[in-house]
């Protein structure tokens, strides 16, 4: 049984609606309003069906008149009608009431472009229950016959199910009531002579020991003799078990500081006596990129730079470069030819072969979605996001009509332009500065102690967390925040040591005229084998009591599969619940980017819930290694689409300058780029 139904404008007006439960459809949390805020606006699912809350929601589009018909039902049901009652209310829906519809979609188009009414006032004005009269039978007979159906093609298959009866006899004694033994199992007399002779000569080579249950049996049938081990494989294995790891002496005594000091290469001296001789200045070149330096604003705010594509297409809008690549399969579509196949060069090539007034059907965009899908996934994009991306891009033009070349230029540009610009637009504030500023400001009464803003990072192994988070500390420094590094990855070998030399780089270096930047960064460690979600409480508090504006959470790579360590991640996050959860990843990952954000995000929220605190998943992405993948941008396409969630920074380079902000435009660009 259904719950709801409806017929609906792209603009938001509601032509027509059934509810057979009243109550859901109207509350904030319903399947519907999620639908549009998740599905339709976001832009994250094209697949035509959504669940959400134990309901399950399917739609279809009229794209010529700018409908959607919705209809959702309890998932628990499984309605195996719902597809043909969605087909069949568009076709009637249209076929009836197309005169009229026409009208309406006019009449809103002309009041979007006048400023005399807005498009509520006009849409009020419309009489839909007198419009639609006699659509409520049409639809209750549809709907009934439908049911009726698929109530008979259940009987109907239920009907052709019969179940055979098994006589149950006492068992007999007799010999000939016995089960026989197939005649394809059954061994030849030469085929047990064999057998039996290869396993006395098993038996012999062993010195007559008992055969052992595992391997006896499996070459018992093989037929071949088991000679004895020879006397080098004999004395090699004795040798194994005489030989030992000697141990290491370092003498009786416990080693001095100075031979400690001889064995410390963490900084460089000028001569072997590292207690009295002076240490070289620091290269302070090497830790600060002068040329990737980011920018003052009149406020005096220290903004990292954005990153931007190639010096070719500096200045050119997103529009602008899709147009130059749908023109080049369309100029020379037969010296593209061989190219064109599988790039997004096809496009324009294919277009411009439909001429006159036509109506864009399935069949005339599917070759041109396939080479889109090529394209994207040649640009790093996740096989599954480019599938629905092109999806998503389909369903905005199926039933478009189109009067020559330009004209579908223009659609395809819209198309590709709004998917891609509407999934990469942060739904959320990127603004860090802003979020910490707030928190730090925020009155607070007298009896409250003022807590530290805090960011955990997270992410599998490998991809960069402790470097990249040393480059946000840069970046908060010369904001004038004072910041803590809370060493929490207490598995890895060196992880606590290499948290050490950057902060004592970052402290080497000036903020404001000053010459460096002590005391604004500090290092709180516990060494190894510790909890790491007691470490970043008792970080916190020590930040809270000495004064520090931040606290970066570094936490130990795991991998999205292991629970253990996931559990407790979540532990860390459900017990000191930080401000912001940021993902590290890679920018090269491609496919494996979907994985790896799902299952982090899930098991975040799952496993925090279920540790006492709140449901908390990911607030942003970190993208590292942004420098080598070019124009191959696609992970940060898939990234955001999975999560919803914006990418805060990338990285793209070795030094603390290397930090790049992501702007929607570029991005755009470099994914369209041939």
């Amino acid at each position: 049984m259904l719950d709801h139904c409806s017929i609906s404008h792209k603009g938001g007006v509601v032509l027509w609606s059934r509810s057979f439960t009243p109550a859901a459809p109207h509350t904030a949390a319903s399947p519907v309003n999620s639908l549009v805020r998740d599905a339709l606006i976001d832009g994250r699912s094209s697949d035509g069906k959504y669940e959400k809350d134990g309901y399950a929601v399917k739609w279809t589009f009229v794209n010529d008149l700018e409908l959607i018909f919705v209809v959702a039902y309890q998932r628990i049901l499984q309605l195996t009608y719902v597809d043909d009652l969605l087909n069949a209310l568009k076709t009637l829906f249209v076929k009836l009431f197309q005169p009229f519809l026409t009208t309406f979609v006019a009449s809103l188009h002309a009041t979007s472009t006048s400023k005399s009414s807005s498009s509520a006032d006009t849409s009020a004005s419309w009489n839909f229950a007198k419009a639609f009269d006699g659509w409520d039978a049409v639809f209750d007979k549809l709907l009934r016959g439908l049911e009726d159906k698929a109530a008979q093609e259940r009987r109907t298959r239920s009907g052709h199910v019969t179940r055979p009866m098994v006589e149950v006899t006492p068992p007999s004694e007799e010999i000939s009531t016995l089960p026989s033994q197939s005649n394809d199992n059954v061994l030849d007399e030469e085929q047990i002579a064999r057998n039996v002779q290869a396993l006395k000569n098993r038996l012999r080579g062993r010195g007559g020991q008992p055969v052992r249950r595992g391997r006896g049996r499996s070459d018992a049938g093989s037929g071949r003799d088991s000679l004895p081990a020879s006397d080098t494989e004999t004395a090699s294995k004795s040798k194994k078990k005489s030989k030992a790891k000697a141990q290491r002496k370092w003498g009786d005594e416990a080693p001095t500081d100075a031979d400690m000091a001889s064995l410390d290469f963490s900084y460089d001296s000028s001569t072997s006596d590292t207690q009295h001789a002076p240490q070289r200045a620091p290269d302070l070149a090497a830790l600060v990129d002068n040329g990737s330096l980011g920018t003052r604003t009149q406020d005096g705010l220290y903004e990292v730079r954005d990153w931007e594509f190639s010096a070719s297409h500096q200045g050119k809008s997103a529009d602008d470069v899709i147009a130059e690549v749908l023109s080049k399969g369309g100029q020379a579509p037969e010296a593209k030819s061989a190219a064109a196949g599988g790039s997004l060069g096809a496009l324009g090539s294919i277009f411009a072969r439909l001429t006159g007034s036509k109506v864009l059907s399935e069949e005339d965009l599917k070759p041109v979605l396939e080479a889109m899908k090529q394209h994207l996934m040649k640009k790093n994009v996740a096989k599954e996001i480019s599938d629905k991306i092109c999806e998503d891009v389909g369903q905005s033009l199926v039933g478009k009509k189109v009067g020559g070349f330009q004209t579908t230029n223009s659609a395809v540009r819209q198309a590709l332009a709004n998917s891609i610009t509407r999934i990469l637009t942060p739904k959320t504030s990127t603004d860090l500065l802003l979020s910490i500023r707030t928190k730090l400001s925020t009155p607070l009464p007298a009896s409250q102690q003022r807590q530290p803003y805090s960011i955990t990072f997270v992410g599998v192994n490998g991809v960069g967390k402790s470097t990249n988070l040393s480059k946000v500390c840069f970046w908060l420094i010369q904001n004038g925040f004072r910041v803590l590094i809370a060493a929490c990855d207490t598995f890895r070998s060196g992880a606590v040591e290499q948290l050490r030399v950057h902060v004592r780089n970052l402290s080497m270096l000036g903020v404001d005229g000053a010459t460096n930047s002590k005391g604004r960064v500090e290092l709180y460690e516990r060494g190894y084998g510790k909890d790491a979600a007691g470490i970043a409480k008792e970080a916190i508090n020590y930040a809270r009591d000495n004064d520090f504006d931040v606290v970066l959470i570094d936490t130990a790579g795991r991998m999205q599969d292991n629970e253990p360590l996931m559990r407790a991640l979540a532990k860390l996050v459900a017990t000191n619940n930080p401000d912001k959860i940021i993902f590290v990843g890679e920018a090269l990952v491609g496919n494996e980017a979907v994985d790896q954000l799902t299952k982090f995000d899930r098991a975040l929220r799952d496993f925090s819930a279920a540790s006492g605190g709140q449901e908390r998943g990911l607030d942003g992405m970190l993208v590292t290694k942004w420098d080598t993948v070019d124009d191959k941008v696609g992970a940060a396409l898939s990234m955001t689409y999975v999560t919803g969630q914006p990418i805060i920074f990338v990285g793209c380079g070795q030094t603390y300058t290397d930090l790049r902000q992501l702007r929607v435009a570029n991005v755009v660009q470099a994914i369209l780029s041939d």
